[in-house]
This record gives C-alpha cells, structure tokens and sequence, in this order.
C-alpha cells in the first residue's frame, strides 16, 4: 500500500471503542491528508511510504478538538474579574450592563480585521497543545451586522491556520439594550432575521443559545431550534449552567449534538440526553472561574450512559482559557472525572458533540491524520500537568 508518510515505533491512543484503544507497537500510515492504517506493526499490511518518522516510543493520540468556544470578540473583561473578587455575582454583574453585554460594545465597535488580529494569539496557544479542530460561537453582536461579522472572522481563522473551524451562531446568547427588555421581539429577530440570513450565507454549521434566567426561557430557545431545524442546521443549548429550567431536556427533544455546563442538570434531564445521544459538554474553566460550588452530576450521567465531552469554554467573561491541558486537569479535579474520560472528552467525545465524528477524534482508517504526539510515558500525564506542554509535534491532515 502506499501512502505518503508513516510513523512508526510510535504507542497509540487510538480512542476507539469505549477506552482508550491503546496499542503498545504502533503505527500510523496517512496519503492525502487521511489516515491509511492506524495500529499494531505487527497487523499492518505493506506500506511504502514517501517519508518515514520514527516517533521514538512516543505517544500518539488524536488531534485534540476543542468543542465549544467563544475564542472571536472585542476587549476584555478583566475589570469585572476584579468586582468578582469584591464579593459581586456574575448575575449581578450581567444585570448591571456587564457581563456579555460589555463585549457586545467592544465586538460591534471592532472590525473584522481586529476580531481575527485578537483571537490568533489565543487560537495559536490551543493549537500549539495539539488542537486541531475548534468551535467557534458568535453571541457578542447581538444584532446583525456583528454577528455576521463575528462569523466571517471565525471562518477566516480556519483559513489562516492549520486547523479545522466549526462555527455556531449563537445570536440567542443575552438581550441587547436596544431590545429595551423585550426578549420575545429579540427571540423573533433571532429566528427570523439573522438565523436565516446567516443561514444563506453558509456562515454556521450549528445554531446554539443560553437557556437561562438571565438569558432566555425554554420557550424562547424553542423557537429558535425551530428556526434552525427549518434551516437544516443542528442545534447546541448552553443548559442547566445557574438553575435547572429543563435546559437539557429541551436540548434532547430537538436532538441537539450538545448540552453544555449542565452543573444542575436533574436525573430526567440525564435520561433525555442519554436517549437522544446528545453529548454533555462540561466546562470546568467557567465553573472555577466563576467560582461555582454546584458541581455537574457526573456520576449520574455515568449511570445514563451519557457521553461526556470537555472543553475550555475559551471567553473574556467566565472562562479566558486558552489551554485544553489544564481543562483536562480541570475535570478531573473538579468534577472527578478520570483520565479515559478526559482523553476521550478531548477527541472523540468532543469530536462527537460537533458531529463530525465521522472524520475527526479517533484514529481511524478513512478519517483526516490529525495527530498529537507526546513526550509522555503514559497517557495520564496529558491530564496530570499542570502548566506544562509535552506536545512534540502536532499533525493536521497528514502534515
């Protein structure tokens, strides 16, 4: 068989099945960016290879995927981190005109050029942990033109870097002032305005919102999923993060690919996304940034066979994390989930929360060579580092 490199000598996570499908003698092949064959050397069928890497016993696992961001908007949030530490609530904060309506005025006063300028830096530091597919949510314009300039940079980012970007249209994210509090009118531009424009425009692969009760009811969200289902687009639902309003069973009945925070998410909500297969993202940069004491219920998602993906919930408010390493070390700190559920929170669980499983997140025959190769001599030091980068190359379709 031929192909166009090979890399050999080499210990796999191949994230298959339900663990982490490691193999002790491995290889990989890859010929025009996709993987070839992805195992033991013994089983492997003859390859000729263009370019052989000897990875020295090294580590390889999947590229690593980082499924829910909000990595494009303007200025920061630093000084409300500083009311926070006085002793102010992030609803406290969100209902004074901080919060997510602060970064509305910086992203409606910034261009697409100053969008893409300021989230490179914080998309190269992902990239250069091995990430090698990102989502990227809009949500900071709330009207129009900025959530649709808020995409155009999130699609650019992909262009520019090495890196697979899927975007989701979070138009459903807080009320703009110029609502003047009326979320129902917003809900109806929401839906019936600005999802089918940037629809049109292909600018989404999913359409996302914040069920929650400084956001928006489940009623409200409804609508919007309606809107995107009419418009083919999969949905995603920022759920159960403050209180518990049913987030996850909304989520479920409409076949979400993901809900995500789920700090309160009740046994009924469990079983939903277990039925539906929708994926639960847990986010432990925002739950330790904000400082939350209610931890998502990861032993009853366990028991529902939900399947858990992590991520760092990058964004200028409750999570600027810009590392997919310490999120990992955040989950099983915090949330006790172990290290198979963090490898897997990272690739294929993560992978599957943005439906592209089918090409990304296991290393696979027929799906893209995006690989993360690690000075590491077992797996758990991926989640057990704090600080710390053991990536020794990152492989993004074959090169």
């Amino acid at each position: 068989m031929q192909c166009d490199r090979l890399w050999n000598n080499a210990r796999l996570a191949t994230l298959t099945g339900e663990g982490l499908g490691i193999v002790d003698d491995g290889i990989v092949a890859a010929r025009d960016g996709r993987i070839v064959y992805a195992g033991t050397a013994a089983n492997a069928p003859t390859l000729e290879a263009a370019e052989t890497m000897n990875c020295a016993g090294r580590w390889i696992t999947p590229g690593l995927v980082d499924c829910h961001t909000h990595i494009v908007y303007g200025g920061n949030r630093a000084h409300e981190f500083e009311l926070r530490l006085a002793g102010a609530s992030y609803e406290e904060i969100a209902r004074a005109g901080g919060g997510i309506v602060s970064t509305m005025r910086a992203t409606r006063a910034a261009t697409e050029d100053e969008l893409v300028a300021s989230a490179l830096p914080r998309v190269d530091a992902l990239i250069a942990e091995g990430v090698t597919t990102l989502e990227i949510k809009s949500g900071y314009g709330l009207d129009m033109p900025t959530e649709m300039k808020s995409l155009r940079a999130a699609r650019r980012i992909g262009e520019m870097r090495p890196l697979s970007v899927k975007t989701t249209f979070l138009g459903a994210h807080a009320l703009p002032p110029e609502a003047k509090g009326d979320k129902d009118a917003y809900i109806g531009t929401v839906s019936d305005e600005m999802l089918p424009a940037v629809a049109k425009a292909g600018l989404a692969d999913a359409v996302d919102g914040f069920c929650e009760g400084i956001a928006f009811t489940p009623e409200q969200i409804g609508r919007v999923f309606e809107a995107a289902k009419a418009h083919g687009l999969r949905v995603k639902l920022h759920a159960e993060q403050l209180s518990n309003l049913h987030g996850a069973s909304l989520a479920a009945h409409y076949g979400a690919l993901s809900a995500d925070h789920l700090e309160h998410v009740d046994e009924a909500g469990a079983k939903a996304l277990a039925t539906a297969g929708t994926v639960a993202v847990l986010l432990p940069g925002a739950f330790y940034f904000v400082r939350e004491t209610h931890k998502p219920p990861v032993e009853l998602l366990r028991q529902h066979g939900v399947k858990i993906a992590l991520a760092s919930d990058s964004n200028p408010g409750t999570s600027p994390l810009t590392s997919l390493l310490l999120a990992m070390n955040m989950g099983a700190t915090l949330f006790r989930l172990t290290v198979d559920e963090c490898l897997a929170g990272v690739t294929r669980e993560a992978a599957r929360a943005l439906g592209c499983l089918d090409s990304v997140g296991t290393l696979e025959a027929g799906k893209w060579c995006d690989l993360a190769i690690w000075n590491i001599e077992r797996p758990a030091e991926l989640v057990y580092r704090m600080g710390f980068n053991p990536l020794h190359e990152r492989v993004w379709r074959g090169k």
